[in-house]
């Protein structure tokens, strides 16, 4: 394993009072189902490679095929050996990237594979993780406990009937996984599926969704079921961030359109940013926390798009106007001291021209952590240098891992904790910190903020 940075003294000493902190993850795409069954996971190219797009995406950079990784059409009944193999063919395309270092990290510390990782090695590391997966120790939550997770939010969309958090709970092991309320489906007439997620809303709610105040009514049905299930958060995601407030006829008259799939583009982009207020008026109204997640511009592989769907690595960062963008949410409702908004993007521009600006104005914004191609210890450097002077840290929202590949949790949330330390003793060194403060922040910017951003500390 390629070591973390070697830290100068004043660095470590602050590292290692966060190292072994509890792990928080309140945002992530982890499958609820792997604790529900507890079941082994398959083998190792199911649990490392295929559904993290950090790592196949790189590979299909380099020529490698989708199916040959045994992902969407021609995949289906690839040898797992095999897609390992090709994996370790490919091993030095991810040289100098975070997901480098997070599988050196994953397969030494997680999994103690001691033999590093080549195309000659790999028969022998795929067999050796495969029998580890066998075993009891190895099992999620066995797993989940040891990597000292203490809560973790999956994302859900807001038709998932929630049986797998309802399994985990009705099973009296003590993990706690919480669901996220994610209901762009329903919300965002440019969707594929939203007419068919439409349906299943009217169907789990009983609801005539033609009639606009019935619409609002399912949405808080489902709000409610999320929240009786542990949930603290709604996310969004935003392809272009233009929040607006419509009067009564017109979101009706829109509404009336939506449901039937006839809104042009202009004005479907009209009608999902009124009900993002929609949202946050809900959000103050029951506490949940909004996340929005802005700036990727979706699946610009059109034939991959095509073949395989969304979700394929082809997402890529785009710049975002905040301020105008947000406008009408925050006029309307960003003064109501109940409401919390977490705010993600992928415009690094936008952190010190637009966000941290906001954020220290603003009493309902929080800054989300570097998210996505920005999740890397020198993402993490600029984010801080780009946010803290005008934002202060109360109100950034700590970290959160957002990710689908639950092995490399740790090695995240290690990295990040690497920065934290890098960064506060910077600021000691440089005078704007005393060194008691910054012992102070080190594990609020771990743990505590994630916690309390969140609102997932139990009473």
């Amino acid at each position: 394993m390629i070591p973390g940075p070697t830290l100068r003294p004043a660095a470590q000493a602050l590292y290692d009072r966060v190292a072994d902190l509890p792990i928080v993850s309140p945002h992530g795409h982890c499958d609820p189902r792997w604790w529900s069954g507890d079941e082994a996971f398959p083998d190792p190219a199911a649990l490392l490679i295929q559904p993290d797009h950090y790592v196949f995406r790189m590979l299909y950079s380099q020529g490698v095929s989708l199916a040959d990784l045994g992902i969407g059409p021609g995949g289906q009944g690839r040898d797992p050996r095999d897609v390992f193999r090709l994996f370790a063919q490919h091993w030095d395309a991810f040289l100098g990237t975070p997901s480098r270092q997070w599988l050196d990290f994953t397969l030494s510390r997680t999994l103690g594979v001691e033999t590093p990782l080549s195309p000659d090695t790999a028969d022998i590391i795929y067999d050796e993780i495969a029998a580890k997966l066998a075993t009891q120790a190895y099992r999620p939550r066995a797993l989940f406990d040891r990597f000292g997770i203490e809560a973790l939010a999956t994302t859900d969309t807001a038709t998932d009937p929630l049986v797998h958090h309802a399994a985990i709970a009705a099973s009296g092991w003590t993990g706690r996984i919480v669901p996220t309320f994610r209901p762009d489906d329903v919300l965002n007439p440019a969707r594929p599926d939203h007419l068919s997620s439409l349906a299943k809303l009217a169907a789990m709610t009983g609801c005539d969704l033609g009639r606009y105040a019935d619409f609002l009514d399912a949405l808080r049905q489902r709000r409610t079921a999320f929240r009786n299930a542990g949930a603290t958060a709604t996310d969004h995601d935003v392809p272009n961030l233009a929040t607006c407030w419509l009067d009564r006829d017109r979101i009706e008259a829109l509404h009336s359109r939506a449901v039937t799939g006839t809104l042009c583009a202009d004005e479907a982009r009209a009608y999902y940013g009124h009900m993002l207020v929609e949202m946050a008026q809900m959000a103050a109204e029951d506490g949940m926390v909004m996340q929005i997640h802005a700036g990727s511009r979706r699946n610009t592989n059109a034939p991959l798009f095509a073949s395989h769907g969304p979700d394929m690595g082809a997402d890529i960062p785009g710049a975002i106007n905040w301020v105008d963008g947000m406008a009408a949410l925050l006029n309307r409702v960003g003064n109501d001291p109940r409401l919390r908004v977490i705010l993600f993007t992928l415009d690094e521009s936008a952190y010190s021209r637009e966000l941290a600006p906001m954020a220290g104005h603003w009493p309902c914004l929080r800054i989300g952590p570097p998210w996505w191609f920005h999740d890397s210890l020198n993402g993490m450097r600029r984010y801080f240098d780009r946010v803290v002077e005008t934002a202060g840290y109360l109100n950034l929202a700590g970290f959160n891992d957002d990710t689908r590949a639950f092995l490399s949790i740790p090695a995240r949330h290690d990295t990040w904790r690497r920065a934290v330390a890098l960064h506060l003793a910077d600021q000691v060194e440089r005078g704007v910190l005393v060194r008691a403060d910054a012992e102070r922040l080190a594990p609020m910017l771990a743990r505590g903020l994630a916690l309390d951003t969140y609102r997932l500390r139990e009473s």
